[in-house]
């Protein structure tokens, strides 16, 4: 069972960090900063994947927050609104269709369950064998995404890239040396989970 975390976002101001936690925290600074005049490009992340968010500032901060609160929860879902489709919707089984090769049917039919609880079987073994795995691989290319936005044309951003994908923390940092500090703090965090300062 996963357990839901709220989404947390960061802006920046240019490559100085702004503020860091929910959207509506984030709305706001990014607001004041725009208001004060500032002379960089504000830019939002979704720091789940690294890629910006588009919030309109127009109006007042009241405005703005009416614009990125969540929508109030409904009696009725979209789920229970929309027609009734294949599966087993209440249960969260959703029918789609897989093509497999006739010698993979035939293996699947001989299967205690059926083809059905064999597939999710196969599938929730596959997932905790390739766990880690898909988390390094989901945290790099979040701060790719994030460097690629911010620090597309900030010098070894190149060589961070590589760094990055190779698994190299030490390189990686190192190639980062010279960037804003908000930037590294931000990228090793999106990278590897460091804690930002």
């Amino acid at each position: 069972m996963t357990v839901a975390t709220t989404p947390t976002y960061t802006s920046f101001d240019g490559h100085r960090r702004l503020a860091t936690g929910s959207l509506s925290v984030n709305a706001l600074a990014m607001k004041r900063a725009l208001e004060q005049g500032s002379k960089h490009t504000v830019l939002l992340f979704d720091d789940a994947t690294g890629r910006t968010v588009e919030v309109d500032m127009r109006g007042s901060e009241a405005d703005v927050l009416a614009r990125v609160a969540p929508p109030p929860a409904s009696s009725t879902t979209q789920a229970d609104a929309a027609p009734r489709g294949r599966g087993r919707p209440k249960l969260g089984v959703v029918a789609r269709e897989v093509t497999l090769l006739p010698r993979h049917w035939e293996w699947l039919s001989q299967q205690p369950g059926g083809a059905s609880v064999t597939l999710r079987k196969l599938v929730e073994e596959a997932k905790r064998a390739n766990s880690d795995k898909d988390q390094t691989r989901n945290a790099h290319e979040r701060a790719y995404h994030f460097m690629v936005a911010i620090a597309g044309d900030l010098p070894g951003f190149e060589e961070a890239t590589r760094a990055l994908f190779a698994n190299d923390a030490k390189a990686l940092q190192a190639q980062i040396s010279q960037w804003p500090d908000d930037i590294q703090a931000h990228t090793m965090t999106l990278a590897f989970g460091a804690t930002q300062p």
